[in-house]
């Protein structure tokens, strides 16, 4: 037997329940959703009281608004069917307000906080409409239209808005203890924008309030107040804000209150491409979280959002309470966005990979403003646990953290020169500092001679700690050398990426024609026939071809794996460094980069070749990078030697890339360890380069530079 046709698809009853309870994540979620279709209806405030009965057996709650109300027509066609258009068709409230709400089910939230519904609203007409629903039934329901609602209209001189009260249990009354009443207060105010800073005059910036009221609870505090929103701190230790435009750029504003005396500095920001999410504006705030830091917020007025001072408790409680960076639309957050526990950018993760430069989510109080979907790509998820994940959020989480890279990048170097974050080791200062004896020789021979010690004396006297310093010199030595073998496999360790992609040509040529040798081999053994044998001859050159590729592969890193150094020697300079370059072919002919080196043919350098092959791998990854990452057209690299006859007078790198912003460059930061400027950076690049270039009698200097970014190498100067 067979049989077609069509049919209608029938909702079950319990598909409402499903929306509300399952979409909507727990009860304050329910709460801010129905908080945000009173702003939809253009109420200038919202009141949410809770009840409990005299006897705890059971409880209210009601949430209030004054807008324009629903009239018959609009409860029956829009309200009680899920997930209309309406709001997403109209996109702004009669008064200009951009709808917080448009997925059409955030108003079932109501059966998350109660067994009941009773709907109360009037239009500015007089026309009231009542309906009570009952949630049971819909479960209760096979089908969604087996569900019956009673609903009255009456004419009134009420004036216009929606009443909602909720009724639940005995059972459902336990739930709401201080605790939970704590956490919807919490969530309420930071519902709310802390500054009142529309993106554009396209968004109605129109005043909300939104009371709260709290009575009957056992064992719960009465509470009648108008939320306000958490403050942003007056008070904070670094600071940068900004507003960056749909094309990328933008000015941001940076600010330090740790120091006195102290300047705003803008700085200038171009993501290299439109941000792909809209406009946005920043305040993020940044707080050191050492004792010596909480005693001096303390001391510069610290206060509570009541206005109290605070101690040394209660200001970690406020940073505990109050920390993460929100993301507000239109004055509302997007939770849980900015909410302590949630660490949306991956703050922390970075914080563990390079703790001296990067702050944790613990240490950050802020806000990101977004456009409007339609504007920015940023979509709420529908079950309001945050935005969906699409390139836009993706986008919006690289540029959020490119701002507060650049505060880092001025929090590291502050805490540096004001002796603040931990000492960085630099290998060959400490070494030169340690094991440096001539100016203790000259102090012991100014001493011997005032106190009247002839002169053979005094000279015995330098001669026993001229031993002793070569003794200790050559276990200096010994360190040089063994850091310098540890720096150059770090180096290895970097480009080992580009080592993989280059090897996976030959290894693939392998796994896929050795077995063709032997079947072409065995087929000419069998037959005689020189075609065959032709084969196996050309496959054999592939694998030779392929084995050279390898060998010469190895040989070029051969310098910065070893486990031993070699002996300093004459190099030649030129073909040295095109050598450390070669480790890249295949990778800047991935990305278009051209590289040359100009200079004498000729000229020998005395240094270690794994020193020079450190120094350049690493400029030359930096570079690569910057200009792969910022879309440069023409990638380029550039090393030009300049010599005076036997004489190294300095070589100069280049790149076309989007170059290194001047303060980083006047404050030698780059080359500190664990500073960096890549997201996800170690900060061991420029560092291991500086210290290779020590090592040979060089200096490592960065320059400001119109285009790109420029390095020199040039022979230590001897300080007087």
């Amino acid at each position: 037997m067979s049989s077609s046709g069509t049919y209608r698809i029938r909702p079950a009853g319990r598909h409402i329940l499903t929306i509300g309870r399952d979409l909507i994540q727990d009860c304050y979620a329910a709460v801010v959703e129905l908080v945000k279709n009173a702003y939809d209806a253009d109420s200038p405030d919202v009141n949410i009281e809770f009840r409990a009965k005299p006897d705890c057996s059971g409880y209210a709650i009601i949430i209030t608004d004054h807008g324009h109300g629903m009239s018959r027509d609009t409860v029956i066609h829009k309200w009680m069917v899920p997930s209309t258009r309406d709001k997403l068709d109209r996109r702004q409230s009669p008064s200009g307000r951009l709808m917080q709400g448009h997925k059409g089910v955030g108003r079932y939230a109501a059966s998350i906080l109660g067994t009941d519904l009773l709907l109360e609203t009037v239009t500015p007409q007089g026309e009231k409409t009542t309906l009570m629903v009952e949630w049971n039934t819909f479960e209760a329901a096979q089908y969604l239209d087996d569900v019956e609602i009673l609903i009255e209209t009456t004419e009134v001189s009420e004036p216009s808005g929606t009443r909602l009260t909720m009724t639940g249990n005995g059972k459902l009354l336990e739930e709401w203890n201080q605790k939970q009443f704590d956490k919807l207060r919490f969530e309420l105010k930071k519902l709310i924008s802390p500054v009142s800073a529309p993106l554009s005059d396209e968004l109605n910036n129109s005043e909300f309030r939104i009371s709260l009221e709290i009575g009957g609870f056992p064992d719960v505090q009465d509470v009648t107040e108008t939320i306000e929103p958490y403050p942003i701190f007056d008070l904070f230790d670094y600071r940068i804000t900004g507003r960056i435009g749909a094309d990328g750029k933008g000015i941001l504003t940076y600010s330090l209150q740790k120091a006195r005396n102290t300047t705003k500095e803008a700085i200038q920001f171009d993501a290299g491409a439109p941000t792909g999410c809209g406009e946005l504006i920043f305040d993020i705030r940044v707080y050191d979280r050492e004792k010596e830091a909480i005693e001096s917020l303390i001391g510069r007025g610290l206060k509570d959002e009541s206005g109290n001072y605070v101690g040394k408790l209660q200001a970690r409680q406020l940073l505990n309470e109050y920390n993460g960076i929100g993301v507000y639309r239109n004055g509302f957050r997007i939770r849980p966005l900015g909410d302590a526990d949630f660490d949306w950018l991956k703050l922390n993760e970075q914080r563990v990979q390079n703790p001296s430069l990067r702050i944790g989510s613990n240490q950050a109080i802020g806000y990101v403003q977004i456009q409007s979907d339609e504007l920015s790509g940023l979509v709420e998820k529908s079950a309001r646990d945050g935005l969906r994940e699409n390139s836009a959020f993706t986008r919006l989480k690289e540029i959020t953290k490119a701002v507060i890279a650049r505060l880092e990048e001025r929090r590291f170097d502050y805490r540096k020169k004001a002796g603040l974050s931990r000492p960085v080791l630099r290998v060959e200062r400490e070494l030169e500092r340690l094991f440096s004896f001539d100016a203790l020789k000259k102090d012991i021979r100014s001493k011997l001679t005032r106190e009247g010690v002839d002169q053979k004396t005094a000279d015995e006297v330098i001669e026993i700690i001229s031993r002793d310093a070569d003794d200790r010199n050559r276990v200096a030595d010994e360190i040089r050398q063994t850091v310098a073998v540890y720096q150059g496999q770090a180096t290895l360790g970097k480009i080992i990426n580009v080592i993989l992609h280059e090897g996976r040509r030959p290894l693939n040529y392998f796994r896929n024609q050795i077995p063709n040798l032997r079947y072409w081999y065995d087929s000419f053994l069998k037959t005689g026939d020189a075609g065959k044998l032709e084969t196996f001859m050309r496959i054999a050159e592939g694998v030779g071809q392929n084995a050279e590729i390898f060998v010469k592969l190895f040989s070029r890193l051969d310098p910065l794996a070893a486990g031993k150094r070699s002996a300093r020697k004459p190099l030649d300079l030129k073909k040295t460094i095109l050598d450390s370059l070669s480790v890249f072919d295949a990778e800047m002919k991935t990305y278009h980069v051209m590289a040359k080196v100009e200079g004498p043919d000729d000229f020998r350098f005395l240094s270690w070749q794994q020193d020079i092959y450190a120094i350049f791998a690493n400029l030359v990854d930096n570079s690569i990078y910057w200009m792969n990452e910022k879309k440069v057209p023409n990638k380029e690299i550039t090393i030009n030697v300049v010599t005076d006859g036997d004489s190294l007078l300095h070589i100069d790198y280049r790149d076309t890339g989007p170059g290194i912003e001047p303060n980083l460059i006047a404050s030698e930061v780059i080359f500190e360890p664990q500073f960096s400027t890549k997201p996800s950076g170690t900060g061991l690049g420029l560092a291991i380069a500086g210290e290779a270039a020590a090592r040979n009698s060089l200096e490592l200097k960065a320059f400001e530079s119109e285009q790109g970014a420029w390095f020199r190498l040039q022979p230590k100067t001897e300080s007087k």
